[in-house]
């Protein structure tokens, strides 16, 4: 489903910063913020311990919460006619679950997310942030979330790569959709404030 009242998702790999940013963004332009459940995840520690015996459930925790979460959103503040921006998009799930699931597993866990999503809004407008492997890692170690601090490098990387394939698929198939990109190995919107207002300038122009 499509909208028309601006729908902003903060998107990126592990570690981008994108809770940060949709945090910032929605305290300059004084919209709400949805954020993603990460650390509430009950498999979360299991999965990073052991990916192959936990991916599934920890995929199916996060694909329902955000389901409900975005329900909500509908609910809130698309239908009552309020823009709003979410550091993450649902679109995000199928990034990692094509990752983490294989065989039949995958397609089954594919065919709820279809059944799930396919009807709720999509957001209009996507921040990509992207960044590489030695960004992220600082700023998983600097952030200091003890499941994350183990995690393979090689997993991160692959997500990178993921993450660059998702958005150009992503603009194939939603024409629509705007996508900004963010560098994060040159821009720090935390730190430097005027490239922080850079980033809320380009937004604003593409809302209007």
């Amino acid at each position: 489903m499509r909208t028309n009242m601006p729908f902003i998702a903060v998107e990126g790999p592990i570690g981008a910063g994108k809770t940060t940013l949709a945090s910032m963004l929605g305290e300059r332009l004084r919209l709400p913020v949805v954020k993603e459940i990460v650390e509430e995840n009950p498999f979360i520690d299991k999965f990073y311990q052991n990916m192959d015996d936990w991916s599934f459930q920890l995929e199916m925790f996060f694909l329902c919460n955000r389901y409900k979460q975005l329900k909500e959103t509908v609910n809130d503040y698309i239908l009552a006619g309020k823009p709003v921006v979410s550091d993450y998009h649902i679109f995000k799930n199928l990034i990692f679950s094509r990752r983490t699931l294989s065989g039949a597993e995958r397609d089954k866990y594919e065919q709820i997310y279809h059944i799930l999503t396919d009807d709720l809004p999509k957001p209009n407008i996507i921040i990509y942030i992207k960044a590489s492997l030695e960004t992220l890692q600082r700023r998983i170690a600097k952030r200091g979330r003890p499941f994350e601090q183990d995690m393979d490098p090689g997993y991160l990387a692959q997500l990178i790569e993921d993450y660059e394939a998702a958005m150009t698929s992503l603009a194939d198939r939603e024409p629509s959709t705007i996508i900004m990109t963010v560098d994060a190995n040159r821009v720090d919107f935390v730190q430097n404030k005027n490239q922080f207002e850079e980033i809320v300038s380009q937004l604003k122009e593409n809302l209007s």
